[in-house]
C-alpha cells in the first residue's frame, strides 16, 4: 500500500530520517516503534504530504506522490486519514464543527448531508449525543476519539495514528486500543501507529518495524520482532513490553537479560 525508499530528513544539524526504507502492506495494522526522536512523526507528516523529504520516494498504491502537485495529492489525501498527537481540534468550534471542518473545505455538501456524516462518524468512535459540546469539555480520551472522527469523515483506505494513546490514563490507553482493532476490522483499512507504548504496539499490531537512528533496524510479526536478535530492539521491548509479553518463554529475551545482568 505505501512504500518508503531511502527517505532523509534533516533539520539543521540533526538528521532525523537517514535512508529509511519501510513497506507497509495493504491491510495490516504497521506498528512503527522507536525511541522519541527517531523520526516516526515526521515519517508521517511526510507520508501525508504535509512535510516533505530531503531526498527519497514516497509510493501510495502504486504512485510515487512526493513530488506530486498540489491538486494531484490532494487527491491522495482524501484517502489518507491522520489521528494527530494532541488530536489537534479548534477549541472555538463545537465537536460536530471539529468532525465537519475538512468536509465544509472540500466538499459541496448540505448542512443534512453533513450532519449524517459526522453523527455517522461520532458514532464510529463511540460518541454519540456529544456533538455540541466543546473540545474543553472533553476528556484527553473522548478528544482523541473526536480527532479520529474527522480522520474518518472521507472514509479514507487508510488511517495513521500518532502516539494515539500519549497522555492519557491506562484504562483510557486500553480503550483506544480497542477502538483500533474494531475500526481497522470494520472498515477494513490499511493502519499504522506510531508509538513508543509498548502495550499498545503489541496490543494492536499485526507487523512490527523498529526505527533507530532514522533507519529501520527490524520488522515482522509480534512474535518474530520477539525473536529477533538485536541489542537495541530487545532493550526497547525489555523496559517497556506488557508483563504478559516478558514472562513468555523466549530464549532470545531471556539471553539478553542474562547478558544485561
Amino acid at each position: 500500500m505505501i512504500s518508503v525508499k531511502n527517505v532523509r530528513k534533516t533539520f539543521g544539524d540533526k538528521q532525523v530520517l537517514n535512508g529509511l526504507n519501510l513497506e507497509i502492506p495493504r491491510g495490516e495494522t504497521l506498528v512503527i516503534m522507536g525511541p522519541s526522536g527517531c523520526g516516526k512523526s515526521v515519517l508521517l507528516k511526510i507520508v501525508t504530504g504535509l512535510m516533505a523529504a530531503d531526498s527519497g520516494e514516497i509510493w501510495f498504491d502504486g504512485t510515487e506522490i512526493s513530488k506530486l502537485k498540489a491538486k494531484k495529492l490532494n487527491v491522495i489525501r482524501r484517502k489518507i486519514g491522520m489521528l494527530f498527537q494532541s488530536a489537534a481540534l479548534f477549541d472555538s468550534m463545537t465537536v460536530a464543527e471539529n468532525v465537519a471542518f475538512m468536509l465544509d473545505q472540500h466538499e459541496n455538501l448540505s448542512p443534512q448531508e453533513t450532519r449524517k456524516i459526522v453523527d455517522e462518524k461520532l458514532s464510529l468512535v463511540d460518541l454519540d449525543g456529544i456533538r455540541e459540546m466543546r473540545p474543553a469539555e472533553l476528556s484527553g480520551g473522548m478528544r482523541k476519539r473526536v480527532g479520529l472522527a474527522r480522520a474518518l469523515a472521507f472514509n479514507p483506505e487508510v488511517i495513521l495514528y500518532d502516539e494515539p494513546t500519549t497522555g492519557l490514563d491506562p484504562i483510557t490507553c486500553t480503550e483506544i486500543n480497542h477502538l483500533i482493532r474494531d475500526l481497522h476490522e470494520k472498515l477494513q483499512v490499511t493502519s499504522v501507529v506510531v508509538t513508543h507504548d509498548m502495550q499498545s504496539a503489541f496490543s494492536v499490531a499485526t507487523r512490527i518495524a523498529m526505527i533507530h537512528e532514522g533507519k529501520q533496524i527490524a520488522s515482522g510479526s509480534p512474535a518474530e520482532i520477539l525473536k529477533i536478535d538485536d541489542p537495541i530492539l530487545q532493550q526497547f521491548i525489555l523496559f517497556g513490553a506488557p508483563d504478559q509479553i516478558l514472562n513468555m518463554e523466549n530464549p532470545i529475551l531471556k539471553e539478553f537479560i542474562r547478558r544485561e545482568a
